[in-house]
C-alpha cells in the first residue's frame, strides 16, 4: 500500500524495506550520501494523528535505518526532518550528516550544510544506474542481521 508522497518519492522503485505502515525510500535527490525518505502510509495528514501501531513501528524503521546508514555511510549525525508543507502525508526526510564527502559510484557526495542545517538545495542527482546500484546497495545493508540483536 502506498500514498501520493510514497509514489512522489519513486514508489515501489526506490522502496528499501517496509516496517509495518513505513516505507523506507531512497530520496531520489541526495543532499547526502543515503539520504531516505520515510512515510507512513496511515491516512494521516498530522503526525499526531498516527495509530499507536504506527508510534511503535517507527523505532524499529529508524533503528533499522540508522544502523543500516551507519555501516553505509559513517554518518556522524543524522537528521530528521519532517517538513510536510508540499508533501501531506507524514513523513520524514532522513538526511545522515558528515563533515567532508562520501563517494559512491565514481560521484562525491558533500554534506554541503555541514555542520550547520542540512543543505536541501545542493543535491546529487545520481541518475537510474547509480541509483539502482544504491538502492541495492541499502537493501543488501538492511537484510543484514543487527550485531545488536
Amino acid at each position: 500500500m502506498s500514498n501520493a508522497t510514497a509514489r512522489k518519492f519513486g514508489y515501489p522503485d526506490t522502496l528499501i524495506a517496509e516496517v509495518g505502515p513505513w516505507l523506507l525510500l531512497l530520496r531520489p535527490k541526495q543532499p547526502t550520501l543515503g539520504s531516505l525518505v520515510l512515510v507512513c502510509t496511515e491516512d494521516a495528514r498530522a503526525f499526531g494523528d498516527l495509530s499507536g501501531e504506527a508510534y511503535a513501528q517507527l523505532r524499529d524503521a529508524v533503528r533499522g535505518a540508522e544502523r543500516m546508514l551507519k555501516g553505509f555511510v559513517g554518518y556522524e549525525r543524522i537528521n530528521y526532518l519532517m517538513l510536510m508543507m508540499i508533501d501531506p502525508d507524514v513523513h520524514y526526510h532522513v538526511i545522515p550528516r558528515y563533515a567532508g564527502s562520501r563517494e559512491f559510484a565514481a560521484a562525491s557526495y558533500v554534506d554541503h550544510g555541514w555542520p550547520g542545517p542540512p543543505a536541501l538545495g545542493e543535491t546529487v542527482d545520481p541518475g537510474p544506474a547509480a541509483q539502482a546500484e544504491l538502492i541495492a546497495e541499502l537493501r543488501r545493508r538492511w537484510a543484514q542481521p543487527d550485531p545488536a540483536a
